[in-house]
């Protein structure tokens, strides 16, 4: 029998809402270090230093052949053993930002052999450096190219946090699965941090789309 308690509801709800803040904040931290350590990951594999291209395509297949949750395992519990440890919301947002940054390479990496080859020519031709054809040329039209991809991975990042629940990081899941444990009863909280979750993602989802139209008809190109 369907058993719903809506002043359960009205007592857990606060520490989920706490816990939503939580989720927010780990999403963006580990966005944001994806989105640099991806970038860097992408150009490292364009230099002609064979040795670094080599090293740096080999980890990140590493890092997108092996699950998640296996990578946040490593950093907080195996670390340490090589004398280096972190926090769990540090450990999180180590592995979050690896796994994800290794993906928005490719993302990376095809927004810019997206740029037509007359532009790098041009490049070229004005004695730019690498540097410079870079940050005033390339980046410039292939991020926006890449915009949808690098967004799918933001809503990807924040429904991946209830990963963090396993190494203690109270984020949604966590403090759920807390909750549960202590009244014994998995119905309401459960089924808010569904609801949370859809409430986050479909707005978010729907406002990167949005972005995404914009943009390319700012550029001029078709929308998807």
């Amino acid at each position: 029998m369907f058993d719903w308690r809506w002043e359960f509801v009205s007592d857990i709800l606060p520490r989920l809402v706490k816990a939503t803040g939580n989720t927010l904040l780990a999403s963006v931290l580990g966005y944001g270090i994806a989105a640099v350590l991806g970038l860097v990951f992408a150009l490292t594999q364009r230099t002609r230093f064979a040795l670094v291209n080599r090293a740096v395509r080999e980890f990140v297949e590493f890092i997108r052949s092996t699950p998640l949750v296996l990578q946040i395992f490593f950093v907080f519990y195996v670390a340490p053993q090589f004398g280096v440890m972190f926090s769990p919301w540090t450990a999180g947002m180590i592995a979050i930002g690896l796994h994800y940054a290794s993906y928005l390479s490719e993302v990376y990496r095809a927004g810019i052999e997206s740029v037509p080859r007359g532009q790098w020519e041009a490049a070229t031709s004005l004695s730019l450096g690498p540097r410079r054809t870079y940050s005033r040329i390339i980046l410039p039209q292939a991020i926006p190219t890449a915009f949808a991809g690098m967004g799918n991975y933001l809503v990807g990042i924040l429904k991946d946090t209830p990963m963090l629940s396993v190494i203690g990081v109270a984020e949604l899941m966590h403090t759920a699965n807390a909750i549960g444990s202590e009244h014994y009863r998995f119905l309401e909280p459960y089924t808010l941090v569904g609801l949370i979750f859809l409430i986050i993602s479909l707005p978010t989802a729907g406002g990167l789309r949005r972005a995404e139209v914009k943009i390319r008809k700012k550029m001029g190109l078709r929308s998807i």
